[in-house]
Order: C-alpha cells, then structure tokens, then sequence
C-alpha cells in the first residue's frame, strides 16, 4: 500500500515524543536544578547548547534561530559560571533517561526498546553532518550503550537534524525567528497568535511590528489570520522541512524502516498517554 506522508514526517510522529520527556516530564528540570540552575530557561540553554561547547552567545542564537533577540544573551555564557557543557549534557540525558524509564515501565527491559535503541541509533547516524550545527555537535559525542540512552541519544539527534533543515526552510521563505513562531501559532488554531506561550513575552511594539511585517507581505489579514498566500508559505516550509529530514531514512533499507516503525508504536503511545503534552 503506498504511504500517503512523507517517511520522514511519519518518523517525526514516532519519534518527537522520546524527545518530548525534556519540556514535559519533571525529571529533566530536576537533574538541571541539581546543577545549580535557578530557572528554567538557564537549564534549557545550558543543556541544549552543551554539545556546542563554551561558544559565545552569538553562536546559540544563530545554531538556535528561534528565540527573540538578546535571549541567548540572557543565559549564555554566563550558565558556565555555574557548570560545564559536559556536566549539563550528562544531566540532561540522565534527566531524560530517568523519565523515559518511569513513563515506559515494563517496556524498558523489553526485547523491542532494545531493538528500537539500535535501529534508531542507525538511522541518526546515517544523515550527512553539512550544514547541519546542532546534529553535528550530537554526532560528535559518545553513543551510549545503555539501551534507554541510547534511544533518547538517537532520538534527540534526529529532533535536531530535523530542526537544521526546518531552518533552512524558514530561511529560504524569508521567515525570520518570530515570525515563524506565529505562523505555528495560527497553523495550530491558535488566535490571536500574539497569545501563543513562545512568544507572548517580548514587548508589544516589537511583537506589533512582527504582525505588521507579516501583513504587508501578504501573509497574514487585517485580523490576523493566514491569507492564501500565508497558508502556502506554511505548506512549503513544512514540505522541504520533510524533504530535508528523509536522508536518515533514505539509507536503510525498506524492511528495516518498517522494522524500526512496528518497534517504536509500543513506545510512543506509552509516552503519548504518559506525558502531559499540549494536543
């Protein structure tokens, strides 16, 4: 029967949940907190950018592209004033792997997490690194043995191989970092997009100017909702986001794909029923 997605869409299905235990499950923010951090976002910055090194805040905001101006500023350097990029990826993936053990439970010592461990690890580790900052700077870490950090290792690689590719996306559509945090906003229903949790935060003339920007490019109506035209930019850019996260798929062969998906649904509709996630 031919698929009616893109493999890499339907992978991104399965696979976003493992990654999902970093915002929503409470053993992440704990491990953070263990280091020192006081906030959140310390926490975040410090974990996510880790396999970067102690590069400057610059640096963040470009690997990371969708935060709002100076908020990289806001947390880097100064997080290694209280840890190491070493210590902060260890307690991140420690975090992770503690939550993916209490939500998945029986399935942990089971033949097919293991299975799916090494089949995802394959996949994460078959994509070209060109062009890719944040995947590259996971590939250049230790793949773990334990088989539930591994699986969340692979699993984090892809999200941001992934994410590498949406960039480009949105930089060949001219989307800038908060303009596309709107453009998820109304994709997902939400209106006025201005209330959407990642960006109701900057200040109002900035997030106005953001609105009006999208309105003289036609992309969105005087209320505030997609136009046509807004609504085909979304499409194209979640089409090539796809079209750039095939390459660890495209490398396997077919059997092992369908492999790798039959292995992961039992973990995913754990973790989906198990996290407390928006949608």
């Amino acid at each position: 029967m031919p698929r009616t997605e893109p493999m890499a869409r339907r992978m991104f299905d399965l696979i976003e949940p493992i990654a999902l235990v970093n915002f929503f499950a409470d053993e992440p923010h704990e491990a953070m907190a263990a280091l020192g951090f006081s906030t959140y976002w310390d926490g975040y910055f410090a974990g996510r950018s880790a396999p970067l090194g102690r590069v400057p805040a610059e640096v963040v905001d470009a690997a990371f592209y969708n935060f709002g101006p100076g908020e990289a500023a806001r947390h880097i350097p100064q997080v290694w004033e209280t840890t190491t990029p070493e210590a902060a990826h260890a307690a991140r993936q420690q975090g992770c792997v503690a939550a993916l053990v209490r939500i998945l439970g029986d399935l942990v010592p089971s033949p097919g997490l293991s299975r799916a461990a090494d089949l995802l690890t394959r996949a994460a580790v078959s994509a070209p690194v060109e062009g890719r900052v944040m995947y590259a700077a996971l590939r250049a870490l230790p793949v773990p043995d334990e088989p539930v950090a591994k699986l969340w290792h692979a699993a984090n690689m892809l999200r941001e191989h992934r994410g590498d590719g949406h960039i480009v996306a949105l930089m060949a559509e001219q989307i800038d970092r908060t303009e596309c945090h709107v453009l998820l906003a109304l994709d997902s229903g939400i209106h006025p997009p201005e209330t959407f949790g990642r960006i109701h935060h900057p200040p109002e003339p900035y997030l106005a100017s953001v609105m009006a920007g999208l309105r003289e490019r036609g992309l969105v109506d005087a209320s505030g909702h997609f136009t046509d035209a807004g609504r085909a930019t979304k499409d194209r850019i979640e089409a090539m986001t796809d079209a750039l996260a095939e390459a660890p798929y495209a490398r396997l062969e077919s059997v092992v794909v369908d492999e790798l998906v039959t292995v992961l649904g039992p973990i995913t509709s754990r973790l989906k029923t198990g996290l407390d996630t928006p949608g």
